[in-house]
């Protein structure tokens, strides 16, 4: 007779990994983890990635390869115990923050359209000596954390209508983004368009609303685009790219030739050819295509896989908390990280027209890093709201920062927090 393990049916052997997989997903830190998992690849790969896209042209413009990857890793190097400050912050510390961050947004954006400089005809950055500040990314940031509070707030008390929802919703959302768009940001703008709309989905918004309010949206978008030659270029490009593979369809044709060079693994770390001062911000707006010129379709269905990932876990968070401010929160951050490198990817890959805004966690630049670190620390803290999840942290015991506290003797800080 043949052993009764050789005798399961391939249909009992997938309903025990779903077993499996469930009970996994069941337990109270697995939202938790995945965070931290995902954030940590994808900031890795982000990293590895930079100084790999950037070598040749800090070479060329600074003389060392190095110079990109030591200011993106500085912002890491920042970015990182942020994230790690914020998992430990309280969850009234971010209804409060969201006011002062959205009012700082605001008076910033101001002063780019004052002393900011124009680059590739958009106006985003502020210099200040050797730092380049791009207020409109700390504003997604602002965006999500006061709306969230101030549906949360609405909702609690019961009386929550769709009049509501809009006012001061709505006019604070479209300062930011006329500030943006005055900054000739389209791709920015809509972002925090995204973020708009997952607060009015989560709180409930009827669907006529969300008509009207993309009608809204088309028109806006349709005039921008009218008003600014370069728009309309870029749009012609996205439909035919390789109609002016020379001019306006030059980055989407360079950057699909590095995606098609790379086929299933790739040409191989550091050897992509496109970095060669063919495709333009390789580094930044079109590092996915690098990545998949170097590490081919495996590499991006991974960074892709991350992404679903990580946006699961924050929808997770949103489902599984019942606190109203949490599952805005969660919800808004999702639809601007995963969101904002599901237009990234799109316009790499030639389904979407090219907005300029970077892979989150990826993509060089550190205006865009921190935030984003600082984003996923939030939801790191919201995490712990999760059933359970406080008690699985206790019973794991002291983490290494309670424990390094001890060897110096200052153990009874994290001691006297914990009780608290």
């Amino acid at each position: 007779m043949r052993p009764a393990a050789a005798q399961e049916s391939p249909a009992h052997w997938a309903r025990e990994q779903l077993g499996t997989l469930k009970e996994l997903l069941d337990k109270p830190l697995t939202t938790y983890y995945l965070i931290i998992m995902c954030s940590a690849l994808l900031l890795a790969l982000g990293l590895m990635m930079v100084l790999s896209a950037s070598s040749i042209e800090a070479l060329q413009k600074t003389g060392s390869p190095f110079s990109w990857f030591i200011k993106q890793s500085l912002s890491a190097a920042i970015g990182v115990p942020v994230m790690y400050a914020c998992s430990r912050l309280p969850v009234k510390f971010f209804r409060w923050a969201g006011y002062p961050m959205m009012a700082l947004s605001i008076i910033a954006l101001v002063m780019v359209l004052f002393i900011g400089s124009s680059e590739l005809g958009a106006q985003r950055w502020i210099y200040i000596g050797p730092l380049t500040i791009q207020p409109s990314e700390p504003a997604k940031l602002g965006l999500a954390l006061w709306g969230a509070d101030l549906l949360a707030r609405r909702a609690r008390q019961g009386r929550i209508e769709w009049r509501q929802m809009l006012i001061p919703l709505m006019p604070g959302t479209a300062i930011l983004a006329v500030m943006v768009m005055l900054g000739r940001d389209l791709g920015t703008t809509l972002v925090l368009f995204m973020i708009f709309l997952a607060l009015l989905w989560v709180v409930g918004a009827p669907v006529k609303l969300f008509g009207g309010i993309l009608s809204l949206a088309v028109l806006a978008a349709v005039i921008m685009i009218k008003v600014e030659p370069y728009r309309m270029a870029r749009i012609g490009a996205f439909l035919d790219p390789w109609a002016d593979a020379q001019g306006a369809g030059y980055q989407a044709v360079q950057g699909q030739i590095a995606m098609g060079s790379g086929g299933w693994f790739g040409l191989g770390l550091g050897s992509s050819r496109q970095k060669w001062s063919w495709l333009p911000h390789g580094e930044s707006d079109f590092i996915f295509a690098i990545l998949g010129e170097e590490l081919g379709l495996m590499g991006t269905l991974m960074v892709v896989a991350l992404f679903g990932l990580l946006g699961y876990a924050g929808l997770r968070v949103a489902v599984r908390v019942n606190d109203p401010f949490i599952r805005l929160a969660a919800a808004a951050m999702v639809a601007w990280i995963v969101g904002q490198a599901t237009v990234n990817m799109g316009a790499v890959l030639g389904v979407l027209p090219i907005t300029g805004i970077p892979l989150p966690l990826v993509s060089y630049g550190g205006s865009s890093l921190l935030p984003t670190l600082a984003a996923l620390g939030m939801l790191l803290s919201f995490a712990k709201r999760e059933p359970g999840a406080r008690e699985a942290l206790a019973a794991r015991g002291p983490g290494p920062t309670a424990r390094a506290l001890s060897w110096l003797g200052l153990g009874g800080m994290t001691r006297g927090r914990a009780t608290r």
